[in-house]
């Protein structure tokens, strides 16, 4: 013991060094712990879209909406696919139950008043979505009109609409989409959240 401190004493620095190393690490664990609970307060408030600000996007920024709201209920791996030969799919997403979700994204500049989203767009994403894509939610998300012609098609072909009102609903945060469509097939697996 006394040796110990009899080549402490002489090399006092490694103390120094010791010491410093501690006081990086302490403060490096401090800036860390208080950077995660920023970020849990920021998503604990969640990400929010009113209808006025979804209009005003571009449509590609529209689908990067979209896909960040995926994000927000829970899909890691959201990603925005869209642009010239997407085959249909503008947003692919795995829910965490399991689900694939393949979202083809109709945004109208003038919201409800712009063009009503018609039968042959639920066409093109009824024959790519589960085909081509794999997926097992299909949905075509607006933020204006759909036509009753095309409502009437995807309750027939089990595709989801969701419409100026529902898109509402849901930017807002309240609820994951899931929760708010009809008959979204069963989770593939079992997860922690039910």
């Amino acid at each position: 013991m006394v040796a110990v401190v009899n080549w402490l004493l002489v090399h006092w620095w490694v103390l120094v060094v010791v010491m410093l190393f501690a006081v990086l690490a302490g403060v490096g664990w401090f800036y860390s712990r208080t950077q995660q609970v920023r970020w849990d307060a920021v998503r604990a408030q969640g990400l929010h879209y009113g209808l006025s600000q979804l209009d005003a996007l571009h449509h590609s920024r529209f689908e990067d909406a979209i896909r960040d709201l995926m994000r927000r209920d829970g899909c890691r791996d959201a990603a925005r696919v869209g642009g010239g030969g997407d085959l249909g799919a503008d947003v692919k997403a795995t829910d965490p139950y399991g689900r694939r979700w393949v979202i083809q994204c109709k945004h109208r500049r003038n919201g409800a008043r712009g063009s009503a989203v018609g039968t042959p767009d639920l066409q093109v994403l009824n024959g790519t979505a589960r085909q081509v894509h794999g997926a097992d939610v299909a949905v075509i998300v607006t933020n204006g009109r759909v036509t009753r012609l095309a409502v009437d098609f995807a309750k027939q072909q089990r595709l989801h609409v969701v419409d100026r009102e529902t898109l509402g609903v849901w930017a807002a945060g309240s609820r994951p989409l899931w929760e708010l469509l009809r008959a979204v097939p069963p989770p593939r697996r079992s997860t922690p959240l039910g």
